[in-house]
């Protein structure tokens, strides 16, 4: 019986995301349309890929607020930067660069000046939209040319994000659990204190985790201006929360050492595959951040709630074994 719970609650994230899907085609005609079949992972990419980054730091015990905002900022000088040169290569780079550079700031009033990662990430992103607000003047860079191709295009039948998206997860997937990375992630999030103790570099450890977050969000940004052929400095407002809300709901525990690739990849499809249906049956936007807020507001309280339980199984699990007696210890014989 503890063995079938188990698989359940392990596997429970796949039959809620499969039941989805089946409960989506019957509420409206289109949803298995060709089309709507292959603008649901278009739609997904960005998000799904920023919350990649976003998991592995809250299973480190941190979080990152300013996705969205410096997604912005890096997407936006990558569409200057190809406009300037028309090489596709070089905007991904520098979309690339800015993200990281953004997020090394993150990493330094975290890692070294212990600012807790709420206030250094969002005092981040403010600076971030700010800059891109200030350089552009709040207009749109419009015509980007061939620009589109990286969120528009196709590779045989393939979209060119979903290709992204396939190596975004086959990256997180190596890492979080073939390399001592991902190991050390697990261990900071569980106890900093014992991975210290256990010899693990926890500034270094940090540092790569936002590095690698801001490479996700420096992609995620190239991205995104691409597939709305535009450089929107006020594009992708609240996307961190899309982030969030995938990893959380994909399993990934708020109070750090929990969260798997695979279950982050299978929330981040059912929030999209809920924004989907939301969209082709007429919800109001309004109607539909309530519900993600009270999507995040379940997950995180049943996250909060199973730990509790475990925790109170494990300590009544020990006392009953303090409890049992002991045989007597044979006495020394001279």
């Amino acid at each position: 019986m503890k063995l079938r719970k188990l698989n359940l609650s392990r596997y429970s994230i796949y039959l809620i995301l499969l039941a989805m899907f089946i409960g989506s085609s019957f509420l409206s005609p289109n949803f298995l349309t060709p089309e709507n079949m292959t603008n649901i992972p278009r739609q997904l990419t960005v998000t799904t890929i920023l919350a990649f980054g976003e998991m592995m730091l809250i299973i480190c015990g941190m979080i990152d607020l300013s996705a969205g905002s410096v997604l912005a900022l890096a997407g936006v000088l990558s569409v200057v930067a190809y406009k300037s040169t028309h090489s596709i290569v070089l905007a991904l780079v520098v979309g690339i660069v800015v993200g990281v550079i953004c997020n090394l700031i993150s990493a330094v009033m975290t890692a070294d000046f212990e600012v807790p990662p709420f206030i250094a990430t969002l005092a981040v992103g403010m600076v971030a939209r700010g800059a891109v607000l200030l350089y552009t003047h709040g207009q749109n860079i419009l015509q980007l040319g061939n620009f589109t191709v990286l969120g528009q295009g196709s590779l045989g039948p393939v979209p060119i994000p979903v290709l992204f998206l396939i190596v975004a997860v086959a990256v997180t997937g190596y890492l979080m659990t073939q390399t001592k990375y991902g190991r050390a992630l697990y261990a900071i999030g569980g106890n900093e204190l014992a991975a210290r103790a256990s010899g693990i570099n926890v500034r270094r450890t940090k540092y790569q985790a936002f590095i690698l977050n801001g490479i996700f969000v420096g992609v995620a940004g190239v991205l995104f201006m691409s597939r709305v052929n535009a450089g929107l400095p006020n594009g992708a407002v609240g996307y961190e929360m899309e982030g969030l809300t995938s990893a959380v709901v994909g399993g990934t525990s708020f109070t750090g050492g929990v969260g798997t690739t695979l279950g982050t990849l299978a929330g981040a499809f059912i929030i999209g595959l809920l924004n989907n249906i939301m969209n082709l049956v007429g919800v109001q936007s309004y109607v539909q951040q309530i519900t993600k807020g009270v999507i995040i507001a379940v997950a995180v309280m049943y996250d909060i709630r199973s730990k509790r339980t475990k925790r109170t199984h494990v300590i009544l699990k020990a006392d009953a074994v303090d409890s049992q007696p002991r045989p007597p210890e044979p006495s020394l014989q001279k």
